[in-house]
């Protein structure tokens, strides 16, 4: 999920990663396995920080496994893709590496099969849509660690003082936001299209169009007649008519719309479970509904889910398995979901969390979870189109823009893109 988080490396310095890139292997002349784990934070300060959950697990998982060492270093969501990439381009991969993309190191043949490394028992846990996104021609290779969903946040004091309801259609959505415009409201509906997380902004306005970024079978179709016609509504019916902010779309990222959300600037928006804390922490009174779609609440909702991969370089399979059983038992699962706002990756700990009083705020998102739709992670070209998505789609909704041509040009270099990959 991809989670997008703006922090600093927590807990590692430069003498942290040269560790890393000499350090695997089998520490000298005990026989003990060190197992070299790389983790993405999903903290926004040093208190916070993914490192003490990490290290709680695994001081808990060394006292009861003596023959082995876990060494873990954690590294901010804008920094761990590409000090993992740097470790394996410079040949001294981790043997697990906690990212965001996982496609490209299993068509290299860099990892393990997720029944190599995890038992039957573990596997079979996953949350089945979530298995699905995890495989490269059927098989495998990206397990889940954290998930989340999308939902339409409102700010109820700014609707009460307009008169409105939460909006269930396109057309309530436009309308909601020209009478917040009329009544002040800085931001009537905040549409992060910059380059931090465009892909998601994106991919959610196509799937409520009834689009998306891939057909049935797996096809890019990007340009697909329905996503240009989403993108025409945004332009004339949102930002055409001011109804989106003084901020361009295209040079607004999710982390500023977030915390415009939380500042109480910000009449509605998309966003994961971890906005709530934001907003509860500063007050903000807030509602969240299904994403409207054309006619009705949207039927396709956006997942995202965050990837742990284990690399065949050093060889320690056996050990990760057992170590990775342990990640994946349900008390840890839920520790970490309810620890940073996330969905669980597995059904025993998403039914404990659907029965619990203590995880209700998250309950709406978790129920959307089996029926959602994932980005095609499981396309080794994902990575590239990504970028593209990033880069390109503000210009769609651009006054001097056009959707057509723009997602026309995303798709070309995404057919020729997905062409060149094995």
């Amino acid at each position: 999920m991809q989670r997008r988080r703006t922090t600093t490396i927590a807990g590692v310095s430069a003498l942290g990663l040269a560790a890393v890139l000499t350090g695997c292997g089998v520490t000298g002349g005990s026989g003990d396995v060190t197992l070299k784990l790389v983790a993405a934070d999903y903290g926004d300060n040093d208190t916070n920080s993914s490192r003490h959950y990490w290290d709680d697990l695994i001081k808990a998982y060394e006292s009861q496994h003596p023959g082995v060492k876990v060494d873990v270093s954690v590294y901010s969501w804008n920094d761990v893709d590409r000090k993992v990439k740097e470790m394996v381009d410079a040949g001294q991969a981790p043997d697990m590496a906690q990212i965001g993309a996982y496609a490209d190191y299993a068509a290299a043949d860099q990892l393990y099969r997720a029944d190599d490394v995890l038992s039957i028992s573990t596997q079979a846990d996953f949350v089945s849509q979530l298995v699905a996104a995890g495989q490269v021609h059927g098989v495998q290779y990206g397990m889940p660690f954290a998930a989340s969903t999308r939902l339409l946040f409102y700010n109820k004091t700014l609707f009460a003082k307009a008169h409105i309801d939460p909006p269930t259609t396109w057309a309530d959505l436009a309308a909601d936001a020209k009478a917040l415009k009329n009544d002040g409201v800085k931001y009537p509906y905040a549409l992060p299209l910059g380059p931090e997380e465009a892909q998601a902004e994106t991919m959610q306005w196509l799937l409520s169009g009834g689009g998306g970024y891939v057909d049935t079978v797996g096809t890019y179709g990007i340009d697909s007649a329905q996503n240009v016609a989403t993108f025409t509504w945004l332009k004339d019916e949102l930002v055409g008519k001011g109804l989106t902010g003084p901020v361009a779309p295209g040079k607004l990222n999710r982390a500023d719309a977030f915390t415009a959300f939380a500042d109480g600037q910000v009449g509605m928006l998309n966003g994961h479970p971890s906005l709530m804390q934001m907003a509860a922490k500063k007050g903000v009174k807030f509602g969240m509904v299904t994403m409207p779609g054309l006619n009705g609440p949207s039927r396709s909702v956006m997942g995202v889910a965050d990837w742990m991969t284990a690399f065949r370089q050093n060889g320690h399979r056996e050990q990760i398995r057992d170590f990775l059983d342990f990640v994946y038992d349900e008390k840890n699962v839920l520790d970490f979901s309810r620890t940073y706002d996330l969905l669980p990756v597995t059904t025993s700990a998403s039914a404990t969390m659907n029965d619990s009083g203590q995880d209700k705020d998250l309950q709406p998102f978790l129920q959307q979870l089996p029926l959602s739709e994932l980005y095609p992670v499981g396309k080794t070209s994902w990575a590239s189109v990504s970028a593209d998505i990033k880069k390109r789609i503000g210009q769609a909704v651009d006054p001097i823009g056009s959707p057509r041509a723009v997602l026309g040009q995303i798709q070309s270099s995404a057919v020729t893109a997905d062409s060149v990959q094995p």
